[in-house]
């Protein structure tokens, strides 16, 4: 056996353990059951929820769910492979929304959603049975298989389409019965990950981020049409509500939108479509506490582009400084900038504002994208998204701890990017009360 390898392998074996130390002496019965009695209430203390007391009628209620859930952990013990979470969410979507425990969460009140993108703040439903059967929308069908979308007015060449058949009412296609389902199959399958197979479909994490950005890259150009985009804003904050969740904290790239006129809005005006359309909602639904904004631009990037986000944002705050809360930067870790590449842009103007970063979106261990932790970490970060790498670095996940910095955990979204098929980030955050 190689010294190495074997040296290795014996690191791992006693690492934290106090090699050559006497072992502590053997307690009685009476004494072990007790210590054992005590350590589990000591753990149960410090994990997520441990320390929380319950008030009116919320014990009652936390047994009807607690109930709910130990039922299909049972089951799930006996049968692992009916085990929902544990099985990929593409597979069992429905039976999840059929399960007693999803029904009962889905009638309790959810407080905040403190991790939503623009773009993905409806259900896929709603843009494909309203907006994709709005008047003025074309396609254009090249010859890769996919679709192209956009509102615009018949003689418009600005926008080309690589197709023989150039842009094509999509109210046209539909009215050919003989290509009507398949048009209408098609348009659904690209805005979902939802197939057959998904880990034939989806082998790493590279091809499920191409497919993930695929479905914005199809539907993008149909929500950034003015009228839309407000209607679709609205839409989302009303399926929030409707699932009782009462405040929302929006992560937004402030795509440029456009009408038929070819006017285009830039980051100001989006912006204040928002806080405007929030208003509006706001002023229907009382009880819904409201919106705040976080800026979010792609974090692909250069030194330039970054200076431009950065005066974007200092606009965006003297424009709505209380609305507009914070600075995060999106897209696949491994394919974007680290965070270390713009310390010193973000240091310059970290005191002045609040920062929201995506780190530690990654398996990976040593290098720049877990590593982007750090960063988040040093930067000060009010929240870190998904954190997924955080066990990696015990540092990092100390600070977290004693600075109280929340860990914004998305089990669906990390086994849907091929990071973890069993939630096992979520159930070591939530041990330690982290997220």
């Amino acid at each position: 056996m190689n010294g190495l390898w074997w040296r290795c392998l014996s690191l791992c074996i006693f690492i934290g353990t106090s090699i050559g130390a006497p072992a502590s002496e053997p307690s009685s019965d009476d004494n072990y059951w007790a210590q054992r009695s005590r350590f589990l209430i000591e753990e149960s203390q410090v994990s997520l929820g441990g320390r929380m007391h319950f008030e009116y009628g919320e014990r009652a209620a936390n047994n009807i769910l607690m109930a709910a859930k130990e039922e299909e952990v049972d089951e799930g013990f006996v049968d692992p492979s009916s085990f929902l979470p544990a099985r990929n969410f593409l597979t069992v979507v429905d039976e999840v929304r059929g399960s007693s425990t999803f029904q009962i969460i889905e009638k309790m009140p959810k407080g905040a959603a403190l991790h939503i993108h623009d773009t993905a703040l409806t259900s896929a439903d709603f843009v494909f049975e309203n907006i994709t059967f709005r008047d003025d929308l074309y396609v254009c069908r090249p010859a890769d298989g996919s679709f192209q979308f956009r509102f615009r007015r018949v003689a418009d060449k600005k926008v080309t389409c690589a197709s023989s058949e150039g842009w094509e009412l999509l109210a046209d296609l539909r009215a050919n019965s003989s290509i009507k389902d398949e048009v209408d199959t098609r348009i659904r399958q690209a805005m979902t990950m939802i197939v057959p197979d998904p880990a034939k479909a989806y082998p790493n994490v590279n091809v499920a981020w191409i497919a993930f950005q695929n479905i914005f890259i199809t539907i993008e150009p149909m929500l950034t049409y003015l009228p839309v985009y407000e209607d679709y804003y609205y839409q989302g904050l009303y399926e929030l509500y409707d699932d009782n969740v009462l405040y929302l904290e929006l992560r937004s790239t402030l795509p440029t939108l456009y009408d038929l006129d070819g006017n285009q809005y830039g980051p100001i005006e989006v912006a204040r479509l928002y806080k405007e359309t929030t208003e509006r909602f706001v002023k229907n639904h009382p009880d819904f506490i409201g919106t705040r904004l976080i800026y979010a631009p792609l974090r692909n990037a250069n030194d330039r582009q970054m200076d431009d986000y950065l005066t974007t944002f200092a606009a965006l705050r003297k424009e709505f400084p209380d609305f507009v809360i914070g600075f995060d930067l999106v897209g696949q870790e491994e394919k974007g900038e680290p965070l270390a590449r713009f310390v010193d842009k973000l240091r310059a103007v970290s005191p002045s504002i609040r920062l929201f970063l995506h780190a530690g979106e990654t398996n990976w261990n040593g290098l720049s994208t877990d590593e982007n932790l750090i960063d988040a970490i040093l930067l000060n970060a009010t929240r870190i998204g998904h954190g997924y790498a955080l066990l990696k670095h015990p540092r990092v996940l100390e600070l977290a701890v004693e600075r109280e910095v929340a860990i914004e955990v998305n089990p669906i979204s990390n086994q849907q990017t091929i990071l973890d098929f069993g939630a096992r980030a979520v159930s070591a955050t939530t041990s330690t009360r982290l997220s």
